[in-house]
């Protein structure tokens, strides 16, 4: 991934794949969204631009940017989901595992 060519054809290559999920959206079916999101993920692994406005988002709608990460299955989010869990086994939350 470290060659500029392999870095601008995955760019292309998801923004090919989101122009084609627009296209095929108004058929019946949930078919867009299978290649509008993996053409957003490309996108922002590839485009410093991208992540950019994707930080702006996250800020602006916590909760929102809490399910994208989700959805692109982001190394950041799960490395949180992970220490939310292991706070909350640690601190003995109640109603959690104790049988409150």
């Amino acid at each position: 991934m470290d060659s500029p060519v392999v870095e601008w054809g995955l760019f292309v290559v998801g923004v090919l794949l989101i122009l084609v999920g627009f296209v095929i959206a108004p058929l019946p079916g949930p078919g867009g969204i299978f290649l509008i999101a993996p053409g957003i993920a490309l996108i922002l692994k590839t485009s410093m631009w991208a992540k950019r406005h994707y930080v702006k988002i996250k800020r602006w709608q916590p909760k929102a940017g809490h399910w994208m990460d989700w959805a692109l299955r982001r190394p950041s989010h799960q490395r949180r989901e992970a220490i939310r869990k292991a706070e909350r086994e640690g601190a003995g939350v109640p109603g959690e595992g104790s049988g409150n």
